[in-house]
């Protein structure tokens, strides 16, 4: 079974916020809304994920 991770950057204890989990799993990472976690998930290369996570970071808006 997969263990799911959420940003520490997510918790808050007065606001609730839009947040994602991540897992890893053996040649993707898989990614799925933290508020509806029996929901479906969005699975991705480990280098697509890479790349999303370095835009992210950057603040790049999406083409």
């Amino acid at each position: 079974m997969a263990q799911w991770r959420k940003s520490s950057h997510s918790e808050s204890s007065t606001v609730q916020t839009d947040c994602v989990e991540v897992t890893a799993f053996i040649d993707a990472v898989g990614i799925r809304d933290s508020k509806a976690p029996t929901s479906d998930h969005l699975s991705v290369s480990r280098a697509d994920f890479g790349v999303l996570v370095a835009r992210v970071k950057q603040d790049v808006p999406e083409r």
